[in-house]
């Protein structure tokens, strides 16, 4: 008899075992290992010879390198993020917390594209009649797309068969089932081979195939991490669902740039492309206030500027917090451990707050001097230059290092009417730009010196 192959697999890293331990050696997490079912094991003997490849092994050379012609979405932003449009035959999963807008980001693209290529939208969590009064209430054409409600992989693969489209929506991959596999939806086993189902059946058609995803209460993407792997591009769909503004970030994309940035208003019409993202991060205050200053980060292919607040208060307690929303815990605490060593602001008996404004998520290192900077006006209590841009990366040992892209953030800022740039000396514009006056510094000691005159 042919036994059916077992492994277990880390429902965090995606990392495979042949028996069950209590925990993952690689990731280190505890007790995320699950049974999964690889199918019938294939028995060593061969009944007669060997039938060959599939396909002839070549020199690397002779690959096409024909490059396939995208579609584009009817949304700039989405193209943006994918790197210009859709990729045929290739596999993208988009993710988010419940609210975000996936669902109706998704059916905008469709009902949009359905006119130019046969679509397909598949639902496994709604029923027709809620997908059809979202369309309605968005005031889409719903006359060329075609929606079907089913959880079966085998149904879906027969009316992909049937209806032959070239764009599928399958909502979402964690309701899916296969009837190979015997587990319920949702389990590790049934995620994995369902979407291993549909990317093949996409791969052998040149199907667009479009997955959504659910995430945890941390923010991750639920299900096995190998899922990220067996996929060409992982789109993640952030912003609170009381918000206006949505931003959808590239984690992987195998046809363009990662850390590609998507802004997106949520308007009674759906989604809507934000042409000047800058613009919804800058709507400050019309007072001066303490702890707010510009900074110019890029994301992806753009830059944008976004505003960084700074709280700095006396702590109650003997133990005094450092919360930050939006920029990396860690990093602060590093940054604050600079600033007392080398530049004599002592902040360990204060609380510190710092903050994004807009929600956005800040990962790039070219935030530190900004952020000093708003933790010193606020722990002085005197505003800053209300047309003043700054960025840079701080060390350990007090320097102001350069960043990419310095030209194109001054030029932004310019085009905004900031008159005032504090920026490291590497980033000095090799041209004078038209009204304003740039600071080029080396040590954080010479960013305090400047900061004295302004403040």
């Amino acid at each position: 008899m042919k036994k059916a192959k077992l492994a277990f697999v880390c429902s965090d890293c995606g990392s495979e075992y042949t028996k069950w331990q209590g925990q993952c050696f690689d990731c280190s997490a505890w007790n995320t290992l699950k049974q999964i079912h690889l199918g019938k094991a294939q028995s060593d003997r061969r009944s007669g010879g060997f039938s060959g490849l599939l396909e002839p092994v070549q020199t690397l050379n002779a690959v096409s390198t024909e490059v396939k012609p995208r579609l584009p979405a009817p949304s700039e932003e989405f193209n943006r993020v994918l790197g210009g449009g859709l990729v045929p035959g290739s596999a993208v999963l988009i993710s988010g917390s419940p609210g975000a807008g996936k669902s109706t980001l998704l059916i905008q693209i469709l009902c949009e594209l359905a006119g130019t290529i046969p679509s397909l939208y598949v639902t496994g969590e709604e029923s027709l009649s809620q997908v059809a009064l979202r369309a309605h209430r968005l005031r889409l054409k719903t006359d060329q797309i075609k929606v079907m409600s089913e959880t079966s992989v085998e149904t879906i693969l027969a009316a992909w068969d049937q209806e032959q489209p070239k764009l599928i929506v399958i909502d979402s991959i964690q309701v899916m089932q296969s009837e190979t596999v015997d587990s319920a939806p949702g389990s590790v086993s049934q995620v994995r081979e369902s979407a291993a189902a549909l990317i093949q059946k996409a791969k052998q058609s040149d199907t667009i195939l479009m997955l959504v995803g659910h995430v945890t209460k941390e923010g991750n993407l639920a299900g096995p991490r190998v899922l990220e792997h067996m996929i060409d591009a992982f789109l993640m769909l952030e912003g609170d669902a009381d918000g206006r503004y949505r931003t959808l970030r590239s984690i992987k994309n195998r046809f363009g740039a990662v850390n590609e940035l998507g802004i997106f208003a949520m308007t009674e019409q759906g989604l809507k492309d934000v042409v000047n993202p800058s613009a919804i991060f800058l709507n400050r205050a019309e007072i001066d206030a303490p702890g707010s200053v510009v900074m110019a980060i890029w994301e992806g292919t753009r830059p944008l500027l976004v505003e960084a607040q700074a709280l700095v208060d006396q702590s109650a307690f003997s133990n005094p917090r450092r919360i930050a929303v939006g920029f990396e815990q860690n990093r602060l605490a590093m940054l604050l451990a600079v600033l007392s060593r080398h530049g004599g602001l002592q902040v360990a008996d204060q609380d510190v707050y710092i903050n994004a404004v807009g929600g956005i998520r800040v990962d790039e290192t070219s935030s530190d001097l900004a952020v000093l900077m708003a933790v010193i006006s606020s722990f002085r209590n005197r505003p800053l230059p209300r047309d003043l841009i700054c960025f840079g990366e701080v060390g350990l040992s007090g320097e102001i290092r350069p960043v990419p892209n310095g030209q194109e953030r001054l030029r932004e800022a310019a085009k905004h009417g900031f008159k005032r740039a504090l920026v490291p000396k590497g980033n000095m514009a090799k041209q004078a730009i038209d009204g304003m006056s740039l600071k080029g510094i080396t040590h954080l000691g010479e960013a305090l010196e400047q900061l004295n005159d302004w403040i």
